[in-house]
């Protein structure tokens, strides 16, 4: 499988527009080559770098979706209507929604992870990242990676404390 996007290239810097320093709206994403039999998929963000990339405590969840329905290929900038049938779970601010990346300090890398699954999961009412990747073990059939970077400039005020 292969996961891209137009605002930033794999392992790139993400802009602003989609921080804490900007709009903080999810960026556009894109996917192919899903496995034929794929009947959902999944999309975790987060940060592996929380708090500080020399000394990482734990990951930061900043987006959770699941059962994004197996014909869909892509997801908007700024996504606000989720295709029918999507659910989300709890990142680590503790809302459902995407949550852009906003480093307490240093570059971190902020990874866009889609699985393809042969099943649909239950309703898991807005699940933490520990509970949906116990939910899909045993259903992933592929899987794409997207990595971005960023490291705030102190330009703009930040909205939320975050990872």
């Amino acid at each position: 499988m292969r996961l891209e996007s137009t605002a930033f290239t794999n392992e790139g810097p993400i802009p602003s527009e989609y921080t804490c320093e900007g709009d903080n709206v999810s960026p556009p994403l894109h996917w192919s080559e899903a496995p034929t039999d794929t009947q959902s998929f999944v999309l975790v963000v987060d940060d592996p770098d929380a708090p500080d990339p020399t000394h990482p405590e734990r990951p930061w969840t900043h987006w959770l979706l699941y059962n994004l329905p197996s014909t869909t290929t892509k997801l908007g900038r700024d996504v606000r209507f989720l295709p029918q049938g999507t659910l989300e779970g709890m990142n680590d601010w503790h809302r459902v929604g995407y949550g852009g990346p906003c480093p307490p300090m240093g570059r971190h890398r902020y990874l866009f992870k889609l699985y393809a699954l042969d099943t649909l999961l239950r309703d898991l009412n807005d699940p933490n990242k520990a509970v949906l990747q116990h939910a899909i073990l045993g259903h992933v059939i592929g899987e794409a990676l997207l990595i971005g970077t960023y490291e705030k400039s102190g330009k703009r005020q930040t909205r939320s404390r975050g990872h």
